[in-house]
């Protein structure tokens, strides 16, 4: 695209009033819930109607995965509840830490990322338990908000995380090997071919393009934050290390007969050599871009032609994690014992994982590699395509068609694979990102720079609106519209706190100074009823009903809130069927606390017979006497959404929801969470 400097209007700045209406929009997107997105994220409208979709389906998800943690602040899950091989009792995973945190960047609010930066690296956090780009993402971070002291805090932390990887790094070779299930991707080449096609879960161990990509990102990370502390010693470190594994991922883990970057074997085992390459391509291989690793040159370019080949990774429904010529393509191997259902493995399908890093890899390419972009091998337009195909997949044929964006998918169909009770509304990759610094094409810097370079096709995005987005303390918003006819003005347009800075008649590359000012401050205020896992002594939860389903008296004090109707990932605690009875929800602190507010989340869905009650009460107990709580309020109670409740501060040891189910109704309560 051609770069154009801003153009400010002849007559000086002046204001624009095609803000989206973030009333209307999150009223029809999130219903009830709306109050919690309104003043959190960014709005965003285009032409597609698919694609405006998933963007406000993917804030749900988002939403349903900050668990609360209270005194140790939100987290971001990858599943909406508890998997076996999760980092308890936190309910942790760190191989989507990434993707969470850059989808992250873009909400208001930013005690989401800010908690969660500071819990990856804190004692709580498996940082080794996955291959990880954790110190890059929260650099990614500061380049949206400009706060230098949030980066800063956790350079030691970073530096320490990043030099626990010298375990599996080969010093004769200069590079990182990793075992395919420990980089999050089971059943590979390597890991297969290493049993010599009988099985491939574990086992495999590689020279892979991800791992050295990671820590050549994660090094970048280190160093441009250390520059930022004035530490010019650890910046010239970590730009060496940097270097260092650019070049030898260029030098080994480039494959000129296959034209892409593939794993070495670091096993070696009757069946492979170590240092032979493997013997075929992977979607892994186009993760070097995801982070800046390759070099501009025509020779590492014709890398993309292989997303594009519908026999190599490019499938009817997605991008291939391998290709059909492979030997072991699509072969299932592995089963849920409970269901017989798939289990996870990337010998060939599509996954949302990798969707991201490649769209993410590809931006980067149309974006900054001046001499691949200018072959036109692959374009805007290709992306744009890529883009609303991956949008596509978060539609389940399987359910239906609703939006349920799960594991992995055939590539031939676009169905998913694993579908097990654990899989709907995975939060294992990004979109938001994607959308915002893709199709939007806002590219963050460390700089007082706004620059905004749009890779969306305009042959088939007539035009494009995204608003409300927090750029270092200013409320920044790009427009794009054709021929007017959807804003009143032609072209795209670049908004500073309201105010047009530059202008294109065309969708092209806008760069403007920007002031940096401090956003808004974060407010951090505290759960005290948040129970970590159903065997945490305090707090702890107790019914009317002496119900001894513990899992499920868990769950209101659980520190997750998300309203999904789909039975299996049902979330709070049911109520007997409504008699007229009265009915109460208990939480023993164990301890006398002070509390003086609670936020109260019930489901309602009138198929499954699950409805608001007719009253409630907040209640503490006085020499065995329970009572309401005066000189408050009791908002009226919402459905799917959150119910405010505010008294005068009071010490109590216990506390309690009494309430009423409508006849003939049950109330689920999603969350019971005290402050």
């Amino acid at each position: 695209m051609k770069a154009l400097q801003a153009v400010a209007f002849a007559a000086g700045l002046h204001a624009v009033q095609a803000s989206l209406d973030a009333d209307a929009i999150t009223k029809q997107y999130f219903g009830n819930d709306a109050p919690w997105y309104l003043d959190r994220i960014p709005f965003f409208e285009s032409s597609s109607s698919l694609l405006n979709d998933v963007y406000y389906y993917r804030w749900s998800i988002f939403r349903a995965h900050q668990r609360d943690l209270g005194a140790n602040g939100y987290i971001s899950t990858e599943f909406l509840n508890d998997v076996g091989w999760q980092t308890n009792p936190w309910a942790s995973l760190n191989d989507a830490t990434g993707f969470h945190l850059l989808e992250g960047r873009w909400c208001r609010d930013r005690r989401f990322k800010e908690d969660y930066a500071d819990f990856i690296y804190s004692s709580n956090s498996n940082t080794r338990q996955f291959s990880e780009s954790m110190a890059s993402a929260v650099w990614g971070g500061y380049l949206v908000d400009g706060v230098e002291g949030e980066a800063i805090k956790r350079l030691g932390a970073m530096q320490s995380v990043f030099n626990a990887w010298n375990d599996s790094y080969d010093t004769s070779k200069g590079l990182y090997w990793v075992e395919p299930l420990r980089d999050a991707t089971e059943y590979t080449i390597a890991s297969i071919d290493a049993t010599n096609g009988q099985d491939g879960f574990t086992g495999g161990n590689g020279f892979r393009p991800s791992i050295n990509s990671y820590q050549y990102a994660n090094a970048r990370a280190i160093a441009s934050i250390a520059t930022l502390n004035g530490q010019s010693d650890i910046a010239d470190a970590f730009n060496s290390r940097a270097t260092a594994i650019k070049e030898r991922v260029q030098d080994s883990l480039w494959n000129s007969t296959f034209g892409h970057f593939i794993d070495r074997f670091q096993v070696n085992n009757t069946y492979v050599r170590y240092w032979d390459f493997i013997r075929g391509r992977e979607l892994v291989g186009y993760v070097p871009w995801t982070h800046d690793l390759p070099d501009d040159t025509s020779e590492y370019t014709q890398s993309w032609t292989h997303i594009l080949n519908t026999s190599e990774l490019a499938g009817p429904h997605g991008l291939r994690t391998n290709e059909p010529s492979y030997e072991y393509y699509m072969r299932q191997y592995r089963y849920d014992v409970a269901s017989g259902n798939p289990e996870c493995q990337w010998n060939g399908p599509v996954w949302p994982f990798q969707e991201t890093q490649v769209l993410t890899g590809l931006a980067n390419f149309l974006d900054h590699y001046q001499t691949g972009a200018a072959s036109e091998v692959i374009t805007q337009s290709d992306y744009t395509r890529l883009l609303q195909q991956y949008a596509q997949l978060h539609y389940n044929p399987a359910r239906g068609g609703i939006l349920d964006l799960e594991e992995d998918y055939y590539p031939d169909t676009g169905t998913p694979i694993v579908g097990l009770t654990r899989s709907l509304h995975y939060f294992h990759s990004g979109f938001i990102d994607l959308i915002n610094t893709g199709l939007v094409g806002i590219r963050a810097s460390a700089n007082d720079v706004l620059e905004v370079n749009p890779l969306a096709d305009p042959s088939t995005i007539a035009y494009f609106r995204l608003d409300r987005v927090l750029y270092h303390g200013h409320d920044i918003a790009v427009q794009w519209d054709a021929d007017g006819s959807k804003y009143g003005a032609s072209g795209l347009l670049l908004e500073i706190d309201g105010e047009v800075v530059a202008t294109s008649p065309s969708l092209a590359r806008l760069n403007v100074t920007i002031t940096r000012i401090a956003p808004p401050a974060i407010t951090r205020p505290i759960a005290k009823s948040v129970q970590l896992n159903s065997t945490a002594p305090y707090p702890k939860g107790s019914t009317s009903t002496n119900d001894t389903d513990v899992d499920a008296i868990h769950s209101p004090i659980d520190g997750r809130i998300f309203f999904y109707p789909e039975v299996e990932v049902t979330n709070g605690w049911n109520s007997p069927t409504g008699d007229g009875s009265e009915l109460w929800f208990q939480i023993d602190f164990g301890a006398e606390t002070s509390i003086s507010s609670a936020v109260i989340a019930f489901f309602a869905n009138e198929t499954q017979g699950f409805d608001v009650p007719t009253s409630y009460s907040v209640q503490t107990s006085s020499g065995g006497v329970w009572a309401g709580l005066g000189n408050g309020t009791h908002a009226k109670p919402v459905a799917n959404g959150i119910t405010n409740v505010a008294w005068e501060e009071v010490s109590a040891s216990l506390v309690r929801l009494s309430f009423t189910p409508k006849e003939g109704k049950k109330v689920r309560l999603v969350e019971f969470k005290v402050y």
